[in-house]
């Protein structure tokens, strides 16, 4: 369970850094 929650956590991070990363262009 806690696995799960620590890997939806990374994908969530990894796309808040790709749409940081994409609007600093």
């Amino acid at each position: 369970m806690f696995k799960k929650i620590l890997v939806a956590n990374r994908g969530e991070i990894a796309l808040r850094i790709q749409r940081a990363c994409h609007e600093l262009g």
